[in-house]
């Protein structure tokens, strides 16, 4: 950039931050951040924050659009999202809750300039606050949104780019100004026999008295802009940080005991506002329920609190990981972001080769060239697999002067974490971190990569063994369905199988459809429960039982006796229901049978569609004496007849006669459509890609008047 863009780009920065602080101080909240998304990112971006240390917010510095948080609902809506409560946190957002346990409330609001979306704004209230996002607090944020929409696009349109800052910036909403009586208030505190200690926003000691530095043990001037929990030793505790952020995230006071190395329990009760907190020391009073002495002093390397949150955040990422492309997927959302790195490889050990399973960031054909590294070469993610010991290259020099043979093998990055990934005492893969500039990794951030190692390898574990029961399932499933349907003349079929977003993929949804003779067909729908191995297979009984007695020649209610029959002696404690139809393509007539299966729609000529009402006997497999009923219907040429499973109608919260009425619906308005394209329809209409609780059978059949009794006899 030219000296001129710069300084615009810094002017445009300067009126971020002032609109960003000026919208914390008209809404009465007590914290706020802006994320931003600049043109061609996908990740949101923390720019500043206010009101609380910008290490609160690290595991969402950076943030991708698919991670459930308010800040991204608020894009994905183009909304205001208000969450006025701890509990309706831990209802709507129990990832982020668990990270901040706190009592506050919050509102995000979108930055959008026309149709662009610029970021994002996030306010912060005490929950003690009642209704914190009222009509006039509401308009406020708006407003703020729409200046910011207005700035950034200047900015970004103009020359140069408004590029995100590299960290947050911390942003002060009262500007610290000598007072007149700052002297007073020092001499004041000075007078007091108990210990009176000011912090900061940031937890650093700005003032003490007398009483406290003697409380703590240690001369003034050596606490003066440290960390209590840092500099004072028996205080380096995370449960008593702990209590210093509920403090600034909740602006409630707080309180905690903790024991003197000389026996004494001292009170330290935490009084915050915008500008800090006042802390108060005092003996712990008889009768005071203090805690037991711990059992021996605190290590000297205590993990912060702040990394204790972080690894929770993520471990209950990685718990919503099923599928191998999961672990990597909220990897690359996740721990990437909150670390800074740009790319990630995940190997697993496999015929004596490490090879890759997924990875994020790299291109395809770096990939392929390290992809099949033997175990036995000297190679930093061979290494991390076969001797668990994380490594950490802070540039390309220190990676090739530990193995050399990595000189000349440049995958464009500059620095590296390898992790090892070991589950249950066994190594099961490695992590490789990478960084497209040199970066040092300080001792917290190695150990909090550690630990975060061994989610990861628990995750991966779960998800290769998934993978393999998911590939058994799907290879079974799929050799169970149809391949294709007959072709029948006179006869327009098509048929629909979609597999559950959720679980292993796989269920107990079967149809066919089955050539009895010249003019006769039979088509049949089930569901058998559960979404396993064992309901595949035994889906695939169930399928061969009912084609073998349609065969021979017997009624529909007959068909599905003789099913049942079976089914009861396989004792498989599962049960099936199934719709049996008989159409007779001369007669123009279909006979049907049920077993506790959802009525089938038949849409006549003119398109108007109703559920044919049949007697639903018991589910297949109950009981041996279960008996069915058969009923003919007429089923005219260009009528349409449906079967269907629950999957297509069945929606959690609603009732399952509102969703029977909207397939009706559909078939009435797609009534004069080839079965073909009806069929994609239906199944966009109801079904959701993304949100499939179960899956999805359907199948279509329109007869025609080739088979007309009178074109038989005109043949004839």
């Amino acid at each position: 950039m030219t000296a001129a863009e710069v300084h615009r780009q810094q002017a445009a920065r300067r009126l971020v931050d002032h609109v960003v602080v000026d919208a914390v101080e008209q809404t009465g909240a007590h914290a706020g951040g802006l994320w931003l998304l600049p043109p061609g990112e996908v990740v949101l971006t923390l720019e500043n924050i206010v009101g609380v240390p910008p290490e609160f917010a690290a595991p969402w510095h950076r943030v991708a659009p698919t991670h459930a948080v308010p800040v991204t609902d608020a894009i994905a809506t183009r909304a205001v999202v208000a969450v006025d409560s701890q509990q309706e946190m831990a209802r709507r957002y129990p990832r982020a809750a668990l990270v901040l346990p706190y009592n506050f409330a919050l509102a995000a609001a979108p930055v959008v300039y026309e149709d662009t979306v610029l970021g994002a704004l996030l306010l912060m209230w005490p929950g003690s606050r009642q209704r914190p996002l009222s009509p006039p607090v509401r308009d406020r944020m708006e407003a703020a949104c729409s200046l910011l929409a207005t700035v950034l696009h200047c900015a970004h349109s103009g020359p140069g780019t408004f590029e995100p800052s590299d960290e947050p910036r911390a942003l002060d909403t009262a500007p610290g100004k000598a007072s007149p009586g700052d002297g007073a208030a020092a001499a004041f505190s000075r007078r007091l026999p108990e210990g009176c200690v000011s912090l900061d926003l940031h937890g650093r000691i700005v003032h003490l008295n007398p009483a406290a530095a003697d409380l703590l043990g240690s001369d003034a001037s050596a606490l003066m802009e440290t960390l209590p929990w840092e500099s004072v030793r028996w205080l380096d505790d995370p449960v008593y940080e702990d209590r210093y952020r509920t403090a600034v995230i909740s602006r409630q006071n707080t309180l905690f005991t903790a024991r003197h190395p000389d026996g004494r329990w001292l009170d330290f009760h935490l009084y915050p506002d915008d500008t800090g907190i006042s802390v108060r020391i005092t003996g712990a009073q008889p009768g005071d329920d203090v805690p037991a002495p711990p059992a021996s002093a605190p290590a000297a390397a205590t993990t912060r609190v702040g990394s204790l949150y972080h690894l929770m955040h993520l471990a209950g990422a990685l718990t919503e990981a099923v599928s191998v492309n999961d672990v990597v997927a909220l990897v690359a959302d996740t721990v990437l972001p909150a670390f800074g790195a740009q790319a990630l490889v995940i190997l697993a050990a496999e015929g004596g080769r490490l090879r890759i399973v997924g990875y994020h960031g790299y291109p395809p054909e770096t990939m392929q060239r390290f992809d099949g590294t033997p175990l036995t070469s000297a190679t930093p993610g061979v290494a991390a697999l076969t001797k668990a010991t994380a490594g950490f290259f802070s540039d390309r020099a220190e990676l090739e002067a530990t193995y050399p043979a990595r000189v000349g093998r440049d995958d464009g990055m500059a620095a590296w974490a390898f992790l090892p990934l070991t589950a249950s005492g066994r190594p099961v893969g490695t992590c490789v971190l990478a960084y497209d500039r040199p970066h040092v990794f300080p001792a917290e951030e190695r150990a909090a990569m550690t630990s975060l190692s061994g989610l990861i390898a628990q995750a991966l574990d779960r998800a290769r063994l998934y993978d393999t029961e998911h590939a058994l399932a799907q290879g079974l499933q799929q050799s169970l369905l149809p391949r294709a349907l007959p072709t029948v003349p006179g006869l327009d079929v098509a048929a629909r199988y979609l597999p559950a977003t959720h679980g292993m993929d796989i269920g107990g949804d079967f149809y066919d459809l089955i050539r009895l003779d010249e003019h006769t067909v039979a088509a049949v729908i089930g569901d058998v429960q559960g979404h396993n191995v064992t309901a595949a297979a035994l889906m695939g009984q169930v399928r061969t039982a009912i084609h073998a007695n349609a065969t021979a020649d017997v009624a529909p209610h007959e068909v599905l006796a003789r099913t049942n029959r079976l089914l009861t002696d396989l004792n498989t404690d599962l049960f099936t229901s199934c719709l049996y139809a008989r159409i007779d393509l001369a007669a123009h007539t279909a006979t049907l049978a049920n077993a506790g299966h959802l009525p089938p729609v038949l849409t006549a000529p003119d398109g108007s569609a109703t559920t044919l009402d049949l007697d639903a006997g018991l589910l297949l497999g109950i009981t041996k004496e279960a008996a069915y009923s058969s009923r003919e219907v007429p089923l005219p040429p260009r009528s349409l007849l449906a079967l269907y499973t629950d999957g297509l109608v069945e929606r959690i919260g609603t009732d399952l006669s509102t969703g029977i009425q909207a397939l009706v619906h559909i078939l009435g308005t797609h009534h004069g459509r080839p079965a073909e394209d009806a069929a994609r329809r239906i199944t966009q209409e109801l079904c959701s890609d993304k949100d499939r609780a179960d899956d999805v059978a359907l199948i279509l059949l329109r007869p025609d008047s080739r088979h007309s009794k009178a074109s038989l006899a005109a043949n004839t």
